[in-house]
Protein backbone atom coordinates (compact mmCIF):
# COMPACT_ATOMS: atom_id res chain seq x y z
CA UNK A 1 0.00 0.00 0.00
CA UNK A 2 3.03 2.32 0.57
CA UNK A 3 4.42 3.90 -2.50
CA UNK A 4 7.81 5.48 -2.42
CA UNK A 5 8.01 4.71 -6.43
CA UNK A 6 6.91 7.81 -8.90
CA UNK A 7 3.33 7.56 -9.69
CA UNK A 8 1.40 10.30 -11.71
CA UNK A 9 0.10 13.00 -9.30
CA UNK A 10 -0.86 10.47 -6.10
CA UNK A 11 0.76 8.85 -3.67
CA UNK A 12 -1.39 5.82 -1.17
CA UNK A 13 0.30 5.25 2.06
CA UNK A 14 -1.01 3.55 5.87
CA UNK A 15 -2.14 5.29 8.38
CA UNK A 16 0.22 3.21 10.70
CA UNK A 17 3.49 4.13 8.03
CA UNK A 18 2.90 7.70 8.20
CA UNK A 19 2.67 7.56 12.17
CA UNK A 20 5.55 5.73 12.21
CA UNK A 21 7.76 8.35 9.93
CA UNK A 22 6.52 11.64 11.33
CA UNK A 23 6.71 9.85 15.23
CA UNK A 24 10.59 9.50 13.89
CA UNK A 25 10.71 12.94 12.00
CA UNK A 26 10.04 14.72 15.08
CA UNK A 27 11.97 12.41 17.85
CA UNK A 28 14.73 13.38 15.49
CA UNK A 29 14.68 16.93 15.75
CA UNK A 30 14.42 16.86 19.48
CA UNK A 31 10.95 16.11 20.58
CA UNK A 32 10.74 13.25 23.21
CA UNK A 33 8.59 9.77 22.41
CA UNK A 34 5.35 10.83 24.18
CA UNK A 35 4.74 14.04 22.03
CA UNK A 36 6.28 12.95 18.75
CA UNK A 37 4.09 10.63 19.11
CA UNK A 38 1.24 12.62 19.65
CA UNK A 39 2.10 15.11 17.14
CA UNK A 40 1.74 12.02 14.46
CA UNK A 41 -1.21 10.45 15.51
CA UNK A 42 -3.04 14.18 16.07
CA UNK A 43 -1.84 15.08 12.08
CA UNK A 44 -2.47 11.65 10.92
CA UNK A 45 -5.87 11.25 12.78
CA UNK A 46 -6.79 14.93 10.59
CA UNK A 47 -5.81 13.15 7.64
CA UNK A 48 -7.92 9.53 8.55
CA UNK A 49 -11.00 12.39 8.94
CA UNK A 50 -10.90 14.18 5.98
CA UNK A 51 -9.31 17.07 6.97
CA UNK A 52 -6.52 17.38 5.05
CA UNK A 53 -5.65 20.45 5.93
CA UNK A 54 -4.65 20.29 9.16
CA UNK A 55 -2.48 17.07 8.58
CA UNK A 56 0.49 15.83 7.61
CA UNK A 57 0.68 18.78 5.07
CA UNK A 58 1.47 20.86 8.20
CA UNK A 59 5.01 19.41 8.94
CA UNK A 60 6.92 21.11 6.99
CA UNK A 61 6.34 24.05 8.59
CA UNK A 62 6.13 22.67 12.07
CA UNK A 63 9.76 22.13 11.33
CA UNK A 64 10.15 25.49 10.24
CA UNK A 65 8.60 27.45 13.17
CA UNK A 66 10.97 24.82 15.31
CA UNK A 67 13.80 26.33 14.04
CA UNK A 68 12.83 30.25 14.04
CA UNK A 69 12.10 29.80 17.71
CA UNK A 70 8.00 30.13 17.10
CA UNK A 71 7.23 26.67 18.64
CA UNK A 72 9.11 24.65 21.16
CA UNK A 73 9.31 21.07 22.19
CA UNK A 74 8.47 19.73 25.72
CA UNK A 75 6.09 22.25 27.18
CA UNK A 76 3.50 22.22 29.66
CA UNK A 77 0.65 24.26 30.35
CA UNK A 78 1.29 26.69 33.35
CA UNK A 79 -1.57 27.65 35.33
CA UNK A 80 -2.04 31.48 35.35
CA UNK A 81 -5.21 31.64 37.44
CA UNK A 82 -7.10 29.17 39.12
CA UNK A 83 -10.60 29.80 39.95
CA UNK A 84 -12.05 26.09 40.76
CA UNK A 85 -14.57 25.81 37.97
CA UNK A 86 -12.35 28.12 35.70
CA UNK A 87 -8.63 28.46 34.72
CA UNK A 88 -6.47 30.33 32.39
CA UNK A 89 -3.25 28.33 31.35
CA UNK A 90 -0.47 29.74 29.21
CA UNK A 91 1.11 27.01 26.39
CA UNK A 92 4.85 28.67 26.45
CA UNK A 93 4.16 28.42 22.36
CA UNK A 94 4.65 24.58 22.88
CA UNK A 95 3.11 22.30 20.40
CA UNK A 96 -0.85 22.17 20.13
CA UNK A 97 -1.36 18.94 20.08
CA UNK A 98 0.66 18.29 23.47
CA UNK A 99 -1.15 21.48 24.97
CA UNK A 100 -4.65 20.52 23.30
CA UNK A 101 -4.91 17.69 25.20
CA UNK A 102 -3.61 18.98 28.42
CA UNK A 103 -5.88 21.35 28.47
CA UNK A 104 -9.02 19.38 27.88
CA UNK A 105 -8.02 16.98 30.81
CA UNK A 106 -8.01 20.08 33.14
CA UNK A 107 -11.58 21.22 31.31
CA UNK A 108 -12.43 17.42 32.21
CA UNK A 109 -11.38 17.31 35.60
CA UNK A 110 -12.92 20.63 36.82
CA UNK A 111 -16.14 19.75 35.31
CA UNK A 112 -16.44 16.63 37.03
CA UNK A 113 -16.14 18.13 40.61
CA UNK A 114 -18.29 20.98 39.37
CA UNK A 115 -20.75 20.04 36.71
CA UNK A 116 -19.20 22.59 34.28
CA UNK A 117 -15.59 23.96 33.75
CA UNK A 118 -14.32 27.36 31.50
CA UNK A 119 -10.55 26.54 30.68
CA UNK A 120 -8.99 29.54 28.80
CA UNK A 121 -5.70 28.48 26.97
CA UNK A 122 -2.87 31.12 25.32
CA UNK A 123 -0.26 31.12 23.42
CA UNK A 124 -0.48 27.35 22.46
CA UNK A 125 1.29 25.99 19.11
CA UNK A 126 -1.22 25.05 16.01
CA UNK A 127 -3.78 23.32 18.16
CA UNK A 128 -4.33 20.87 14.82
CA UNK A 129 -8.43 20.17 13.96
CA UNK A 130 -10.38 21.24 17.08
CA UNK A 131 -12.53 18.49 16.63
CA UNK A 132 -10.19 16.11 17.56
CA UNK A 133 -10.35 18.11 21.46
CA UNK A 134 -14.37 17.82 20.90
CA UNK A 135 -14.27 14.00 20.22
CA UNK A 136 -11.83 13.35 23.37
CA UNK A 137 -14.17 15.41 25.75
CA UNK A 138 -17.04 13.58 24.13
CA UNK A 139 -15.47 10.03 24.56
CA UNK A 140 -15.57 10.75 28.67
CA UNK A 141 -19.27 11.90 28.36
CA UNK A 142 -18.68 15.79 28.37
CA UNK A 143 -20.48 18.26 26.30
CA UNK A 144 -17.60 21.01 24.98
CA UNK A 145 -17.63 24.06 23.09
CA UNK A 146 -14.49 25.59 21.89
CA UNK A 147 -13.73 29.46 20.28
CA UNK A 148 -9.99 29.90 18.91
CA UNK A 149 -8.52 32.18 16.98
CA UNK A 150 -5.21 32.46 15.08
CA UNK A 151 -2.64 35.55 16.44
CA UNK A 152 -0.80 36.79 14.12
CA UNK A 153 -2.36 35.09 11.49
CA UNK A 154 -4.34 37.96 9.18
CA UNK A 155 -5.91 35.79 6.36
CA UNK A 156 -9.32 36.70 6.38
CA UNK A 157 -11.27 39.59 5.25
CA UNK A 158 -14.13 41.04 7.63
CA UNK A 159 -18.05 41.44 5.72
CA UNK A 160 -17.60 43.69 3.31
CA UNK A 161 -13.22 44.33 3.71
CA UNK A 162 -10.64 44.19 0.83
CA UNK A 163 -8.31 43.48 2.86
CA UNK A 164 -7.00 40.66 5.82
CA UNK A 165 -8.38 41.39 9.39
CA UNK A 166 -9.18 38.17 11.19
CA UNK A 167 -7.64 34.33 11.20
CA UNK A 168 -9.53 31.45 10.24
CA UNK A 169 -11.06 31.29 13.77
CA UNK A 170 -12.38 27.78 13.95
CA UNK A 171 -15.79 27.01 16.09
CA UNK A 172 -16.21 23.53 17.62
CA UNK A 173 -19.07 22.16 19.52
CA UNK A 174 -19.04 18.65 20.63
CA UNK A 175 -21.98 17.04 22.17
CA UNK A 176 -21.92 12.95 23.45
CA UNK A 177 -24.65 10.55 21.54
CA UNK A 178 -24.55 7.71 24.51
CA UNK A 179 -27.88 5.38 23.92
CA UNK A 180 -26.83 6.39 19.65
CA UNK A 181 -24.70 5.72 17.01
CA UNK A 182 -21.96 8.73 16.95
CA UNK A 183 -21.10 11.72 18.46
CA UNK A 184 -22.06 14.89 17.54
CA UNK A 185 -19.04 16.89 16.71
CA UNK A 186 -19.59 20.43 14.65
CA UNK A 187 -16.31 21.75 13.68
CA UNK A 188 -15.50 24.32 11.15
CA UNK A 189 -13.46 27.39 10.50
CA UNK A 190 -15.02 30.51 10.11
CA UNK A 191 -13.47 31.50 6.91
CA UNK A 192 -15.05 29.73 3.80
CA UNK A 193 -12.95 27.53 3.35
CA UNK A 194 -9.33 27.16 6.24
CA UNK A 195 -6.36 27.80 5.17
CA UNK A 196 -4.93 24.68 4.79
CA UNK A 197 -7.46 23.74 1.88
CA UNK A 198 -5.92 26.37 0.12
CA UNK A 199 -2.68 25.04 1.06
CA UNK A 200 -3.78 21.42 -0.45
CA UNK A 201 -4.98 22.94 -3.44
CA UNK A 202 -1.56 24.88 -4.21
CA UNK A 203 0.43 21.58 -3.61
CA UNK A 204 -1.94 19.62 -5.71
CA UNK A 205 -2.59 21.96 -8.34
CA UNK A 206 -6.28 22.04 -7.95
CA UNK A 207 -8.60 25.11 -7.62
CA UNK A 208 -9.41 26.31 -4.31
CA UNK A 209 -13.74 26.67 -3.91
CA UNK A 210 -15.00 29.70 -5.72
CA UNK A 211 -15.91 32.11 -3.40
CA UNK A 212 -13.35 31.14 -1.00
CA UNK A 213 -10.35 33.99 -1.89
CA UNK A 214 -10.35 37.50 -3.14
CA UNK A 215 -7.32 38.68 -4.41
CA UNK A 216 -5.25 42.34 -3.75
CA UNK A 217 -8.12 44.63 -5.54
CA UNK A 218 -11.15 42.71 -3.35
CA UNK A 219 -12.11 40.65 -6.66
CA UNK A 220 -13.15 37.01 -6.41
CA UNK A 221 -10.10 34.91 -7.61
CA UNK A 222 -9.27 31.49 -7.59
CA UNK A 223 -5.44 31.33 -7.62
CA UNK A 224 -3.99 30.29 -4.10
CA UNK A 225 -0.97 32.67 -5.02
CA UNK A 226 -3.08 35.50 -4.01
CA UNK A 227 -2.34 34.21 -0.56
CA UNK A 228 0.88 32.85 -0.15
CA UNK A 229 2.10 35.71 -2.91
CA UNK A 230 5.29 33.98 -5.55
CA UNK A 231 6.77 30.43 -3.48
CA UNK A 232 10.04 29.65 -4.98
CA UNK A 233 11.13 26.35 -5.39
CA UNK A 234 12.19 24.35 -1.58
CA UNK A 235 10.40 26.89 0.17
CA UNK A 236 7.55 26.66 2.57
CA UNK A 237 4.63 28.50 1.64
CA UNK A 238 4.26 31.53 3.41
CA UNK A 239 -0.09 32.61 3.96
CA UNK A 240 0.69 35.65 5.16
CA UNK A 241 2.89 36.96 2.22
CA UNK A 242 0.29 36.78 -0.43
CA UNK A 243 -1.90 40.25 -0.52
CA UNK A 244 -5.12 38.94 -0.70
CA UNK A 245 -7.53 37.18 1.28
CA UNK A 246 -9.96 34.16 2.31
CA UNK A 247 -13.52 35.00 3.18
CA UNK A 248 -15.49 34.65 6.27
CA UNK A 249 -18.58 31.93 5.27
CA UNK A 250 -22.16 33.00 5.69
CA UNK A 251 -21.24 36.76 4.45
CA UNK A 252 -21.95 38.81 7.88
CA UNK A 253 -23.00 36.18 10.09
CA UNK A 254 -19.51 34.03 9.42
CA UNK A 255 -17.20 37.47 10.03
CA UNK A 256 -19.63 37.72 13.05
CA UNK A 257 -18.63 34.72 14.64
CA UNK A 258 -14.84 34.95 13.50
CA UNK A 259 -14.70 38.14 15.42
CA UNK A 260 -16.51 36.68 18.56
CA UNK A 261 -13.61 33.85 18.26
CA UNK A 262 -10.86 36.79 18.16
CA UNK A 263 -12.45 38.42 21.13
CA UNK A 264 -13.65 35.41 23.09
CA UNK A 265 -10.23 33.06 22.39
CA UNK A 266 -7.83 35.78 21.46
CA UNK A 267 -8.47 38.94 23.91
CA UNK A 268 -10.35 37.00 26.76
CA UNK A 269 -7.55 34.53 27.11
CA UNK A 270 -4.33 37.38 26.66
CA UNK A 271 -3.29 35.20 23.66
CA UNK A 272 -3.79 38.41 21.85
CA UNK A 273 -6.58 38.97 18.82
CA UNK A 274 -4.45 38.82 15.48
CA UNK A 275 -2.99 41.54 13.95
CA UNK A 276 0.93 41.78 12.33
CA UNK A 277 3.48 40.45 13.18
CA UNK A 278 5.95 36.99 13.02
CA UNK A 279 5.38 33.51 15.49
CA UNK A 280 1.37 32.25 15.20
CA UNK A 281 -0.06 31.28 18.48
CA UNK A 282 -3.67 29.89 18.99
CA UNK A 283 -5.57 30.76 21.64
CA UNK A 284 -8.74 28.87 23.18
CA UNK A 285 -11.50 29.32 25.60
CA UNK A 286 -13.49 25.93 26.14
CA UNK A 287 -16.80 25.33 27.92
CA UNK A 288 -17.27 21.59 29.53
CA UNK A 289 -20.15 20.54 30.99
CA UNK A 290 -20.77 17.32 32.28
CA UNK A 291 -24.11 16.19 30.58
CA UNK A 292 -25.16 13.65 33.61
CA UNK A 293 -25.28 16.71 35.97
CA UNK A 294 -27.93 18.38 33.77
CA UNK A 295 -30.40 15.84 33.54
CA UNK A 296 -32.71 15.78 36.33
CA UNK A 297 -34.89 12.64 35.24
CA UNK A 298 -35.92 13.34 31.61
CA UNK A 299 -33.45 10.71 29.78
CA UNK A 300 -30.59 13.60 27.81
CA UNK A 301 -29.05 10.54 26.35
CA UNK A 302 -32.05 9.29 25.14
CA UNK A 303 -33.30 12.52 23.45
CA UNK A 304 -30.14 13.14 21.64
CA UNK A 305 -29.63 9.82 20.04
CA UNK A 306 -33.38 10.16 19.24
CA UNK A 307 -33.21 13.34 17.87
CA UNK A 308 -29.56 12.50 15.76
CA UNK A 309 -31.70 9.63 14.17
CA UNK A 310 -34.84 11.58 13.35
CA UNK A 311 -32.47 14.00 11.51
CA UNK A 312 -30.66 11.67 9.84
CA UNK A 313 -33.71 9.95 8.58
CA UNK A 314 -34.90 12.71 6.99
CA UNK A 315 -35.59 12.55 3.10
CA UNK A 316 -32.78 13.15 0.85
CA UNK A 317 -33.01 15.57 -1.88
CA UNK A 318 -30.57 13.10 -3.59
CA UNK A 319 -31.44 9.65 -2.81
CA UNK A 320 -27.49 8.55 -3.27
CA UNK A 321 -26.59 10.57 -0.68
CA UNK A 322 -28.24 10.29 2.79
CA UNK A 323 -27.99 13.22 5.08
CA UNK A 324 -25.82 13.40 7.64
CA UNK A 325 -24.72 15.23 10.76
CA UNK A 326 -22.11 16.92 11.89
CA UNK A 327 -19.02 14.31 12.80
CA UNK A 328 -20.76 11.50 10.13
CA UNK A 329 -18.25 12.43 7.30
CA UNK A 330 -15.38 12.66 9.69
CA UNK A 331 -16.52 9.10 10.42
CA UNK A 332 -17.17 7.73 7.18
CA UNK A 333 -14.15 8.92 6.02
CA UNK A 334 -11.64 7.48 8.75
CA UNK A 335 -13.18 4.21 7.77
CA UNK A 336 -13.09 4.48 4.50
CA UNK A 337 -8.93 5.69 4.49
CA UNK A 338 -8.16 2.99 7.20
CA UNK A 339 -9.16 0.18 4.70
CA UNK A 340 -7.41 1.97 1.30
CA UNK A 341 -5.01 3.80 2.91
CA UNK A 342 -4.59 8.11 2.78
CA UNK A 343 -4.46 9.70 -0.38
CA UNK A 344 -1.55 12.45 -0.42
CA UNK A 345 -0.42 14.49 -3.65
CA UNK A 346 2.90 13.68 -4.77
CA UNK A 347 4.18 17.22 -3.80
CA UNK A 348 2.66 16.57 -0.12
CA UNK A 349 4.23 13.32 0.21
CA UNK A 350 7.81 14.51 -1.24
CA UNK A 351 7.70 17.10 1.20
CA UNK A 352 7.34 14.64 3.79
CA UNK A 353 10.70 13.13 2.80
CA UNK A 354 12.40 16.13 2.43
CA UNK A 355 11.11 17.36 5.95
CA UNK A 356 12.79 13.85 7.04
CA UNK A 357 16.04 14.50 4.75
CA UNK A 358 16.19 18.08 6.54
CA UNK A 359 16.45 16.48 10.24
CA UNK A 360 19.12 13.61 8.80
CA UNK A 361 16.91 10.38 8.09
CA UNK A 362 17.87 8.58 5.23
CA UNK A 363 15.29 7.35 2.04
CA UNK A 364 15.70 3.69 3.17
CA UNK A 365 14.95 4.38 7.12
CA UNK A 366 11.70 6.39 5.92
CA UNK A 367 10.62 3.55 3.41
CA UNK A 368 11.08 0.76 6.32
CA UNK A 369 9.22 3.73 8.75
CA UNK A 370 6.29 3.56 6.16
CA UNK A 371 6.28 -0.09 5.35
CA UNK A 372 4.93 0.03 9.50
CA UNK A 373 1.42 -1.56 10.04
Amino acid sequence: MNDMAPTADQVITSAAGMTALITRIFATDGADDRESREIAENLVGANLAGHDSHGIVRVPRYLLAVKRGQMHYAKTVETVLDGGAFALLDGGLGFGQTLGRQAVEHGLERAAKHGVAVIGLRRAGHLGRIGAWAELACRAGYVSVHFVNVARSMLVAPFGGAERRMSTAPITIGVPNPAGEGDFILDFATSKVAEGKVLVALKSGKLPPAGALVDADGQPTQDPLALYGEVPPGTVPNPRAGKGALLAMGDHKGSGLALACELLGGALTGSGATGPGEGIHNGMLSIYIFAKALDDGHGYAAAVADYIEYVRQSRPADPAKPVMVPGDPERKASAERLRSGLPLSRETFESILAAGDGVGLDRAEMSQLLEAS
